[in-house]
């Protein structure tokens, strides 16, 4: 009997194993998805002051490895004097004195330690009329909308992400202010000279100036996006998520350097521009996820998306990184002038002449509109004026010969004018 019974006890302890086994995994993967809604989708972000205090540390210890980096590159590289062909230059046109940093100080009487920083209001008025104008544009034509959203829907755009569609678009009602200009040598690396008033280390071959100057911006600039998230695995369009976001930039305070390149041989002159690694950009994200069970305002995806947006930021235009515009020749031409009558066409390019024979000719159209208007008044006028000289002649003559004349809706017989 105990022989018979054995195999009923094994298949009994399998089969429980197999049970507890099952019911572990799919509490453990109950505790997992928890744990991810919990600490990944619906956790607290830290505070914006943290958040902006580690990435403001970030960003100053990449500035300051960079500049360690050229220091030691520089300390490592013997200076060599690069040889260079000399050509018979023309005897006519006079070469002006070695142009350096210190001179140009010198003869524009500026002194980089005494000189107070200027707050720069003039600039401040004409930035904001360039913006006003900008904003003008963008509403007239749609032209920023269209540009958009043809640069969302490039070929850049993930396999994942249906087409983007822009909902939302606000550039704001504020301008920038900028204040506390001033202006320190530096050299061809961007770093801070010494005084080069007293022939410090900041006496550099190849030193330049630039300016610095605060900038801070409060408004609501806003750009909101919707879309849906395509799940292609294992096979196309299993599963479709509408995602809707809104990302509006409530604050952004930081240090501008502006500064001169000049050219060489075949090169034209430059505009370099950055921020110092000092800025701060505050932004406002809105989200919303699914179509009938809705998420909104995932505080893990406003994390992404402010992480992604300051990192787009710093691969463009904070230090080390610089933005630089090529800037056209400054020499006074004649294609260039504008303004002065009729004479304005000469020096214009073939699409210029027709573009201000288009405008010429709907000036004169309008001209010729407002004069044939002004005649028909005219005529009206005399003709009006005409009817009313000869009525009152009619009266006097009437009056004349004695004849009643009788007012029109007057009583009959009465009285007539006298």
């Amino acid at each position: 009997m105990a022989a018979s019974d054995a195999p009923p006890l094994i298949k009994t302890e399998s089969s429980l194993s197999f049970t507890q086994g099952l019911l572990l995994g799919q509490l453990s993967i109950v505790l997992l998805l928890g744990a991810f809604i919990k600490f990944f989708i619906f956790g607290d972000p830290p505070s914006a002051d943290v958040t902006a205090s580690l990435r403001a540390t970030e960003r100053r210890s990449r500035t300051l490895a960079h500049k360690r980096s050229l220091l030691s590159l520089r300390t490592s590289t013997p200076s060599s004097t690069q040889k260079t062909l000399t050509k018979k230059r023309s005897s006519v046109l006079r070469n002006p004195p070695p142009l350096t940093t210190n001179t140009i100080l010198s003869k524009t009487y500026y002194n980089v330690d005494a000189h107070q920083p200027e707050s720069l209001d003039w600039f401040n008025v004409l930035i904001a009329q360039t913006i006003a104008q900008f904003r003008a544009d963008a509403q007239h034509d749609d032209a920023i909308l269209t540009s958009l959203t043809q640069a969302l829907n490039s070929n850049s755009r993930p396999d994942f992400l249906d087409e983007i569609k822009i909902t939302e678009l606000s550039l704001g009602e504020d301008f920038p202010i900028f204040s506390n200009c001033r202006v320190i040598p530096v050299d061809e690396d961007g770093l801070v000279l010494g005084d080069v008033r007293k022939g410090g280390a900041g006496e550099r071959e190849h030193g330049r100036l630039q300016a610095r100057m605060d900038v801070d911006l409060s408004d609501f600039i806003t750009l909101a996006l919707e879309t849906k998230l395509l799940l292609n695995y294992p096979k196309p369009l299993v599963a479709i998520l509408p995602v809707a976001l809104a990302v509006s930039v409530v604050r952004f305070s930081g240090t501008l350097s502006i500064s001169f390149v000049p050219g060489t041989a075949g090169n034209a002159t430059t505009l370099a521009f950055s921020f110092l690694d000092d800025y701060r950009l505050d932004l406002s994200v809105r989200s919303l996820v699914g179509s009938r069970s809705r998420l909104q305002d995932v505080p893990k995806i406003a994390q992404l998306v402010e992480q992604r947006l300051h990192m787009w930021f710093d691969e463009r235009c904070v230090e080390p990184r610089f933005q630089q515009i090529e800037l056209p020749s400054l020499w006074p031409r004649k294609k260039n002038t504008r303004g002065g009558g009729d004479g304005e066409a000469m020096g214009m390019g073939m699409g210029e002449r027709e573009s201000f024979g288009r405008a010429k000719g709907k000036e004169v159209q309008r001209d010729l509109r407002e004069e044939a208007r002004r005649e028909v008044e005219a005529e009206e006028r005399a003709r009006v004026e005409s009817e009313r000289i000869e009525a009152e002649g009619l009266r006097w003559r009437r009056r004349a010969r004695g004849e009643e004349y009788a007012m029109p809706g007057s009583m009959p017989g009465g009285l007539g004018m006298t």
